[in-house]
């Protein structure tokens, strides 16, 4: 679903991103893992548009998007959920929920299945955005990328903040849609985590960053003969 090839990434005069190269299949949960500041969130802002890509190519399913806008991307199938889930909070999460549709037509149904992955928002349509818990919030967040149909969603640190018992949740919601998809159209996962235990759960496929490379790959069930845990903790 996604390629990407020779990526590189500068802030000013710093190297950030350096020459990374990977695939993001269907089906399939790949988990970027690696200590603060190494780049994990500049790569997926990069595969988002939100900043330029330098020198390397991004294609989705076959089709070039390295210059796409961000918008674009979200019309190609290109779902994000950014860290620290930036909802709007004034808001109602039903309006939450239709900004994330912006680019369906007028009057398109909110996804009944939004709801059955995340019953409390259903509960919760007419509350502000900021009103809700964290964990509510990372729901909505999730929910809202998921309201325009992806085929690639990203997601950065969905558990930051978030109480046990929702991570569950996100986790069985994060393996269902990689599995089934919604309307039947199972998707490719892109997951940046810190939590070591719940990234080794939903791994099908790893890659850890360090200053801006990837030094390592493999697939989620040999993550513990890898000695991943060791090579990400701090």
């Amino acid at each position: 679903m996604l390629k990407v090839e020779g990526l590189n990434q500068y802030y000013g005069g710093s190297h950030i991103l350096r020459g990374l190269g990977f695939e993001a299949r269907i089906g399939e949960v790949t988990v970027v893992l690696g200590r603060n500041g190494v780049g994990k969130t500049t790569l997926l802002k990069s595969l988002m548009g939100v900043v330029p890509v330098k020198t390397g190519t991004v294609a989705l399913d076959g089709a070039d998007i390295t210059r796409a806008t961000p918008y674009e991307r979200v019309r190609r199938g290109v779902g994000y959920v950014p860290q620290g889930r930036e909802i709007f909070s004034r808001l109602t999460v039903e309006d939450n929920l239709r900004m994330g549709q912006a680019v369906k037509p007028g009057g398109t149904a909110i996804p009944a299945e939004l709801f059955e992955l995340f019953p409390v928002l259903k509960q919760m349509l007419k509350r502000r955005g900021g009103d809700l818990s964290g964990g509510q919030q990372q729901q909505l967040a999730i929910a809202r990328a998921l309201a325009a149909g992806p085929k690639l969603l990203i997601l950065d640190e969905p558990t930051e903040g978030i109480q046990p018992s929702i991570i569950k949740d996100i986790g069985r919601v994060i393996r269902m849609l990689a599995d089934k998809g919604m309307n039947g159209q199972r998707m490719a996962v892109i997951l940046v985590e810190q939590y070591y235990d719940f990234a080794a759960e939903l791994a099908d496929q790893y890659l850890v960053m360090e200053r801006g490379e990837i030094i390592a790959r493999g697939l989620g069930a040999d993550m513990v003969a890898d000695g991943v845990r060791e090579r990400v903790s701090i």
